[in-house]
């Protein structure tokens, strides 16, 4: 039986559970339009994060000048570019074409647009006045410094995104991934640096990306290696996936706040305001803080529900 147009859009969302209100209002369904169009001209999700990125580099360089109404068209463009985004996940849903390739082409493709407007805001005439005119190489070391943070952010609350999506809907449903099953599939490939040097790279690239988000959560691999052990087939009973939905639940929120939405609101009030080097400051203060807060409470459900396997409760 043909799906409806609104049961298609809903199949195209991640879940109501990790959804952003203004992805839903906005970004989604836009998306959800892009993403039906390529369907029907036979585009591939790869392709349309491609362009986005490409969309996404141009805005940056946009907002390199002093100019408002370039740098409004720049922020346009990055709105295509996002809902372009939005659409490459939609599309992988509707169509079932996923790849691990897809994964990181789309987890990069944020991380080209943040670089050219980090550099762009770094470059531009007057930018950081009065503040920096006399040090200018500090707005660098602040841009690298927010660049790191930036991917922190991003990279945990990815992480924590998927983590709920695995008791939510399970393995099939989330992009949970495990550093030594990675670690073994990189050495099983038989893909060297000779053979193949910029695939081995994109692998090594996202190995490493997983393991320093195992690293900075000890607590949820603990839980993980937990679950493992007491259901090593993976048949985790829905009492404790319930259980698990409803505490990290709350902080979906954060990792919302953490993506996309708030930082362009932030970057396009500063550049209306002619001082796009606050955009840095929100970064470092507000978003940290967040980002913080979010990895301390996860770590203390984790500890919880460990502690609760470990007495028989589940």
């Amino acid at each position: 039986m043909k799906r409806s147009w609104k049961e298609e859009y809903h199949r195209s969302l991640k879940s109501m559970d990790t959804e952003e209100h203004i992805d839903l209002a906005f970004y989604r369904p836009i998306g959800f339009m892009w993403a039906c169009l390529a369907e029907r001209l036979g585009i591939s999700p790869n392709a349309i994060t491609i362009a986005s990125i490409f969309l996404g580099i141009c805005a940056g360089v946009l907002f390199y000048f002093p100019v408002l109404w370039i740098n409004i068209i720049g922020m346009l463009l990055l709105i295509w570019a996002n809902s372009f985004d939005s659409a490459d996940g939609q599309l992988a849903r509707m169509t079932k074409q996923y790849s691990r390739i897809g994964r990181i082409l789309d987890g990069l493709s944020g991380d080209f647009w943040f670089a050219s407007i980090y550099i762009a805001i770094c470059l531009r005439e007057n930018a950081f006045e009065p503040f920096f005119s006399d040090r200018p190489w500090l707005i660098w070391v602040i841009a690298i410094v927010t660049g790191v943070c930036h991917a922190k952010q991003a990279s945990m609350a990815d992480y924590y995104r998927q983590f709920h999506l695995y008791f939510l809907k399970g393995e099939d449903g989330s992009e949970l991934e495990n550093a030594a099953e990675l670690k073994r599939q990189l050495d099983d490939s038989g893909i060297t640096w000779k053979n193949n040097f910029w695939k081995r790279l994109t692998m090594r690239t996202y190995l490493n990306y997983t393991l320093q988000q195992e690293a900075t959560t000890p607590s949820m691999q603990e839980l993980r290696k937990e679950l493992h052990h007491r259901f090593p087939t993976g048949n985790i009973p829905q009492k404790f996936r319930d259980d698990f939905r409803e505490k990290s639940f709350p902080l979906m929120k954060y990792t919302n706040i953490l993506s996309f939405n708030w930082r362009t609101i932030w970057l396009f009030i500063s550049l209306f305001i002619g001082q796009p080097w606050l955009y840095f400051i929100f970064e470092l203060t507000l978003f940290n803080i967040i980002a913080v807060y979010m990895i301390v409470r996860h770590e203390n459900i984790c500890r919880h529900f460990t502690r609760m396997l470990q007495e028989g409760k589940y």
